[in-house]
């Protein structure tokens, strides 16, 4: 039986975050994009109640919660602050989420307790400055050296690379090629050889800027290789990606979440906003605005608790509805958002209202995680069967 109804108890899950949302993080939301800062006191209250173990298995310090009670986490904190709900989607449904996954025992041990209590972070580190949506084109090397192996590459766009204790970084065996040979490893920032470069200044999400990070003959001893690639084969990349599946549902929930806020914000300022005598709800535009915002918004959480409660044989998130749900979501944020600061007018326009950094956040949905493009590739790729990406 299909049903499109959450029940009684992720609804009073869904009512108990917002609240504490609305109490912890609302007030704030702003300073940490004025300021640029990460929102580290609100990751501590986070990991104080438990909610950045939530995926992580029980054994390991977590509380082994579904896909979809994760997904209303995410959309209810991007309702308020999208800063907060950034540095929650890393810790959910990041690279901590790839060890759970595919780590060893003393990986998962040594680890995942410290990330649930918020004292260890793990930032991602995949693109190069070659090497974005072209993946595969990745240059960073990995040698062996006995029981160990060297890295050396430059990796770009970090997300929280800075402050982060540990990266997941994907490096090729040397002499493969494409999508053969790349595995991951988990490179400890403290260590020699590992170095923090320039920070980018971005147009959203400004509380976890992103970093180039530089490995120069850096030794990963055996305790933190994750998977070493066959230069044969292309199948450990592939799994690599799909532990990140759950990433694109987490970034659709949060374009939810983000996209709600700026409709709530729109709803109460047509309420109280008069023009020409009477409140601008009034006016027949305005209301076709607010339908149509609705109405979208409606489609794409149809579309994320989908591919939440969707899995594929594997346990992941199904591929296709994974894709699907990103694609649509991260337009349908932009598009909301850009209405929400129409809806205010001038007022949209300033730092006094939450509008204009609404709309800045929303732009960088499409980007990160895979472009509209590249997803629109993927889901031409698993319509017919192959993909059209490879080089001729």
């Amino acid at each position: 039986m299909v049903s499109f109804k959450l029940d009684d108890e992720l609804e009073s899950f869904r009512s108990e975050v917002r609240k504490m949302a609305e109490g912890e993080f609302a007030e704030k939301a702003a300073y940490w994009d004025e300021n640029e800062e990460f929102p580290a006191e609100n990751r501590d209250k986070l990991a104080e109640l438990g909610y950045l173990g939530m995926f992580i298995p029980e054994e390991y310090g977590g509380s082994g919660a579904p896909v979809i009670q994760g997904t209303i986490f995410l959309e209810e904190i991007s309702r308020v602050c999208f800063n907060t709900a950034l540095v929650c989607q890393l810790y959910l449904n990041g690279p901590a989420r790839a060890v759970s996954l595919l780590g060893t025992d003393e990986q998962k041990q040594r680890l995942l307790p410290n990330v649930a209590k918020g004292k260890t972070f793990i930032a991602i580190a995949i693109s190069e400055p070659e090497a974005g949506s072209a993946v595969t084109d990745l240059r960073t090397t990995a040698v062996q050296d006995g029981d160990g192996w060297i890295l050396n590459g430059s990796k770009c766009f970090c997300t929280g690379g800075h402050v982060a204790d540990y990266l997941m970084v994907f490096a090729r065996c040397a002499g493969s090629k494409g999508a053969r040979g790349i595995g991951a490893f988990l490179v400890n920032m403290k260590k020699k050889g590992a170095t923090v470069g320039h920070i980018s200044k971005k147009m959203g999400g400004r509380g976890l800027p992103e970093a180039d990070i530089t490995l120069e003959d850096y030794r990963v001893g055996p305790e933190d290789i994750l998977l070493v690639g066959d230069p044969e084969s292309s199948k450990t990349f592939s799994l690599l990606m799909s532990s990140f599946g759950p990433e694109r549902v987490g970034n659709s929930a949060m374009c939810v979440g983000l996209a709600q806020g700026a409709f709530d914000a729109a709803k109460e300022y047509t309420e109280i906003r008069h023009q020409f005598g009477r409140p601008i709800k009034e006016f027949q535009g305005i209301q076709w605005k607010m339908a149509d915002m609705a109405t979208q918004i409606h489609a794409a959480r149809l579309m994320v608790y989908r591919a939440a409660t969707n899995p594929a044989p594997n346990g992941f998130p199904d591929p296709m509805d994974a894709t699907m749900a990103k694609l649509y979501a991260n337009e349908m944020a932009q598009r909301v958002t850009n209405e929400a600061l129409q809806l205010h007018g001038h007022n949209g326009y300033t730092r006094e209202y939450p509008m204009e950094r609404m709309v800045r956040d929303a732009r960088g949905f499409a980007l990160g995680g895979g472009t509209l493009e590249i997803l629109r590739n993927t889901v031409a790729a698993m319509i017919y069967g192959h993909s059209f990406n490879q080089r001729r």
